[in-house]
This record gives structure tokens, C-alpha cells and sequence, in this order.
């Protein structure tokens, strides 16, 4: 029997190993591992890609939040405002910053924040705001960034991007599906309309976690913005607070993104934007043979362009059909089962079930299948058909 696995990194490893082994030899060559000339061409790189002027590489996306908080002013006692059906390092990175998190139900159709619902928490108070908000790009669909970028000037908040999972995922700016094609990526430049996520907020945080779209060969993450005085603050963090070696100008942290990671993660920026094509081929196979009327597939939003890190469909009958793809070799996920405010690390927050039905509704149904641009072609065609004779 055929088995597919949810991913397979040797697959990707295997396509460019003569570029990774040779990059890693050149990094063991020069002897150099942390804060050297591989992260700052990466950093340079992957900011470029962003359309930001800066990048600063840190130990993990967790970190690349918890930095670009403290960078933005975020202290112990503040209120920041993020979605409850996220992945937890998103809330552990708000305490961590000693901040408190704040939840606004998402949109039904894309798994991210809802602005209409933003808003309107806003308007119901009547005590102190909270300071920032940070927006999900969940599953690799960009959130609707315009609307709750003018709900943040608004009320003055600070925008942090949680850009983990949606390396090269677009945002078209209220423009139909007929304009993309009218609309080139730019660098930052305030009269263009398409740009990558991660450009738009104060600050950006992306993982490279091994299974991104866009991850190295282990922990790492980055820091992207616009703001030089951000990137100052966040270079500072994120080695101790060193100026210069032994001084120390603020209290820091050690978290840096490593040579060897670095030289990894260059090879790789070459190839994101053809894997992510691949991914949505992939996607595009899945939502036109995927053909059971009690299963709900992703929505690509007009207003941006999906990478799918994930592609995640609905079904009130999850379980079962877990099950059945395990039982014909195929390794589907949940991302995510329990939403972070019914989490019991987090039940100080003082939330309760019901407070967001549609996240907790969503995290009852959602089943992420494999996507990967590895994937064959006779495997994705027996996920399909396992999917369609198991609702008939």
C-alpha cells in the first residue's frame, strides 16, 4: 500500500542536495557560526523579498513576536489583541513580552481576524486600549490587512504581523482576481497596491521552522520592518543588548539566527516562490476533484494570494475521515483542535467556551491534508479518491 506521510523533508533535501552540502561545507570552511556574512546577505535577502527595508534573524518565529513587541514599546500590563484559534507560540510570545492577550473572533471563510469583530471590541471600551494587535496569516491566506489597518491607526495600536506561515503570500488590496495579473510586487513604496505580508504592519515576524515554506534544519525565525528604529531595538535584543562586545546598552536576550541556518535558508529563498506555485497547484487539484457536498474546502480571498503552508478543509465528520485516510496510508492533521483560550495554560485569561464560536467551531472541523511540493501526482490523486469514496 501507498503511504503518504503528512510531509517528507528528504524529498525537498534530496532535490537540492548538492546546493545545501555545499553551502554548509563553505560555513564549516570559514569557521564562522553566529552573526556572520551568511545571515547579513539573508537578512538583506529575505527583507528585499518581504518588500521591507530591514531583517534581523532570530532563534524562532516565538522570538521574531516576543522581539518585535518590545521593539514596538509593548511592557508588562498592556493589552495586545491577537485571534484564539492560532498556534500557541503567537499567545506565549504576548506573555513573554509580559503583555496580556486580548481575543477577537476570525472570519469564517479565512480562519483569520475579523475586522468587523476588531472594531467593534474596540468601540465596547470604555477603559484603557489595548497597545498592538497582531494579526494571523493563517494556514499561509493573508488576513484582510487594509481594513484592520485602519482600524490600528484609528485607535493607535501597534500592528505585528504573524507572517509565520505564509512565506510570499500577497495582499492585492481590495482588487478583484481580474487585476492580479495588472499588479507587479515592489519594494515598499507607499503608491503601490500588491504587496508580500509582512510589509504592511510595524513589524513582521516569520518562522523557519522545518516544515514551513520557507524553513531551515531547525529552529529560526526573523524580525521584518520598515522602521529603523525598530530594527535597531530588535538587533539589540536579540544578542544581549550589545552595542559593541561586553557593553551593554539595554537588558537582552540570546536569540540568534545561526550560520549555518542562514546559508541553509539562501539556497532555499530561491526556490520559494516556484514551491509555492507547486502548492498551489496542489491546491487547485485538491478543490476541483475534491467533490463531497459535506466538506468544506479553502477559500482564496480575492483580496490576496494564498501559499497554502497548509490546506486545511472542514467536515463535521473529521474524525471518521482521519481515520479512514490513516487506515489507506495517508497522514492528515489538525491544526488546530483546541483553540488557545480553552487551553488550560491559558484559562488566567478568564475566557470561556462560547466567547468565540466561530474559532470554536472551526477547531472542531478543521483537517489539514498533505501539501507539499514533493507530493506525486499518483499521490494526490489517491487522497482525492480516498476522500470522495469515503463521503459517498
Amino acid at each position: 500500500m501507498m503511504n503518504i506521510p503528512f510531509f517528507d523533508l528528504r524529498r525537498q533535501y534530496d532535490c537540492i542536495r548538492d546546493e545545501i552540502d555545499r553551502a554548509m561545507a563553505e560555513v564549516h570552511q570559514k569557521g564562522w557560526y553566529i552573526l556572520g556574512d551568511n545571515l547579513s546577505a539573508f537578512e538583506d535577502e529575505f527583507a528585499q523579498y518581504c518588500g521591507c527595508k530591514f531583517g534581523i534573524g532570530v532563534g524562532s518565529g516565538t522570538d521574531a513576536i516576543y522581539l518585535a513587541l518590545l521593539a514596538c514599546a509593548i511592557k508588562e500590563g498592556d493589552e495586545v489583541i491577537t485571534v484564539p484559534n492560532t498556534a500557541a507560540p503567537t499567545v506565549s510570545a504576548i506573555c513573554m513580552a509580559g503583555a496580556t492577550p486580548v481575543f477577537v473572533d476570525v472570519d469564517e471563510k479565512t480562519y483569520n481576524m475579523d475586522p468587523e469583530k476588531l472594531n467593534e471590541l474596540l468601540e465596547r471600551r470604555t477603559t484603557e486600549l489595548p497597545k498592538a494587535i497582531i494579526p494571523v496569516h493563517l494556514y499561509g491566506q493573508p488576513a484582510d490587512i487594509g481594513p484592520l489597518l485602519g482600524i490600528a491607526r484609528t485607535y493607535n495600536l501597534k500592528v505585528i504581523e504573524d507572517a509565520c506561515q505564509a512565506h510570499g503570500a500577497v495582499y492585492y488590496s481590495k482588487l478583484s482576481n481580474e487585476k492580479r495579473a495588472e499588479n507587479q510586487i515592489m519594494n515598499n513604496d507607499s503608491r503601490i497596491t500588491s504587496r508580500r505580508v509582512g510589509s504592511f504592519g510595524h513589524a513582521a515576524a516569520f518562522s523557519f521552522y522545518p516544515t514551513k515554506n520557507l524553513g531551515c534544519y531547525g529552529d529560526g525565525g526573523m524580525v521584518v520592518t520598515n522602521d529603523e528604529d525598530i530594527f535597531h531595538k530588535v538587533r539589540l535584543l536579540r544578542n544581549y543588548g550589545q552595542t559593541d562586545r561586553y557593553h551593554h546598552k539595554i537588558k537582552g536576550v540570546n536569540s540568534r539566527l545561526d550560520e549555518l541556518q542562514a546559508a541553509i535558508l539562501r539556497v532555499k529563498l530561491r526556490y520559494l516562490d516556484s514551491w509555492n506555485e507547486r502548492r498551489k497547484e496542489i491546491a487547485e487539484i485538491y478543490h476541483d476533484s475534491i467533490r463531497a457536498r459535506d466538506i468544506t474546502k479553502p477559500i482564496e480571498m480575492a483580496y490576496g494570494s494564498h501559499v497554502y503552508h497548509l490546506y486545511v478543509i472542514r467536515t463535521w465528520k473529521r474524525e471518521k475521515l482521519q481515520n479512514y485516510l490513516k487506515q489507506k496510508g495517508i497522514e492528515a492533521l489538525i491544526h488546530y483542535p483546541i483553540p488557545v483560550h480553552l487551553q488550560k495554560a491559558y484559562e488566567d485569561l478568564g475566557a470561556k467556551e462560547g466567547d468565540f464560536p466561530v474559532a470554536e467551531k472551526c477547531s472542531k472541523q478543521v483537517l489539514s491534508l498533505p501539501i507539499y511540493p514533493e507530493l506525486e501526482e499518483k499521490e494526490i490523486s489517491k487522497i482525492v479518491n480516498v476522500i470522495n469514496e469515503f463521503c459517498k
